[in-house]
């Protein structure tokens, strides 16, 4: 199992699309992927499920991992934590 905080940097949270791609990384791995944010868990392989956190900017999410390719899947979920979009 690993974890790691992270913070929303998309200036207008993590919804529909950023959401998207985090079920997109958080599928590409057979680990098991969930979301925390002040303490609610939610299930990175599924939109809606992380549409009920309600990420907004700036806030502090914890990244946790757990199964057989957990790193990769750290570093796949992580990598659109650092994406920024200025179009949405």
């Amino acid at each position: 199992m690993l974890e790691k905080e992270v913070t929303v940097l998309n200036f207008k949270g993590i919804h529909a699309r950023p959401s998207a791609l985090l079920v997109k990384a958080a599928n590409s791995v057979k680990s098991s992927v969930e979301l925390i944010k002040n303490g609610q868990i939610a299930n990175a392989k599924s939109v809606m499920s992380i549409m009920t956190l309600g990420m907004l900017y700036q806030d502090k999410v914890t990244i946790k991992t757990t199964g057989p390719d957990e790193q990769e899947a750290m570093d796949a979920v992580s990598k659109v934590f650092t994406l920024i979009f200025h179009d949405d």
